[in-house]
């Protein structure tokens, strides 16, 4: 879930002293995709890009470790904390052991995070690396899969190490960012954060 407060907090950048952003490279548009693709076009996070008040530092955490293009993979067994916590796996669709490689992964995401002194994470929701609110409970591919309220591997490390994270999905929460990064924006008051869409409340019965 989304930490308003944080972000309403988040300071008035400069061109001189930018807000640090690190945000999932394929939301930058980078080929880096598990089919080699950028995973689609998300314009609520390319809009980021738009202003010289904003430093954007890019990382796709899965490429660092298998590189692209790949398979796909989801978490086994709990959330992205879990598998930090050595209770759950990252496992490849065709069942390969991934998670000693999603946690280095999440290793280098944090390094980078700390070297750019990043003040807020914008990453790829439903990602087993990036998703900060909504993940696979297992294979994306089954015949009937299941969503899991929880965050993928790299997320998780980043929040466990006191890093703010949203997605490109939390519209709400980006709503404040642009007012802060461009005085002239006014912000849309009819939209929401991923967990507060319908999809979410009856999906999770919440």
């Amino acid at each position: 879930m989304t930490d308003l407060n944080y972000i309403k907090s988040l300071r008035v950048p400069t061109t001189e002293n930018p807000l640090r952003i690190l945000m999932s490279a394929c939301l930058k548009g980078i080929k880096c995709g598990y089919d080699g693709t950028a995973n689609g076009e998300y314009p609520s996070a390319l809009k980021v890009l738009q202003y010289d008040t904003v430093k954007v530092t890019s990382f796709c955490p899965e490429e660092y470790s298998f590189g692209s293009p790949r398979e796909m993979c989801d978490i086994h067994g709990g959330t992205g904390m879990d598998v930090l916590n050595g209770k759950a796996k990252v496992l490849t669709d065709s069942g390969i052991d991934w998670t000693e490689g999603m946690i280095a992964a999440s290793e280098k995401m944090l390094e980078i995070a700390k070297a750019e002194a990043i003040e807020l994470a914008i990453l790829m929701d439903v990602s087993a690396a990036c998703g900060s609110q909504v993940i696979y409970d297992g294979n994306r591919f089954a015949e009937n899969k299941i969503y899991q309220i929880g965050m993928g591997v790299c997320a998780a490390q980043l929040v466990r190490n006191g890093f703010k994270v949203i997605s490109q999905r939390d519209y709400a929460s980006l709503e404040i960012v642009y007012s802060k990064i461009d005085s002239a924006h006014k912000i849309k008051t009819d939209v929401k954060d991923h967990h507060e869409i319908d999809w979410y409340k009856e999906y999770f019965n919440v």
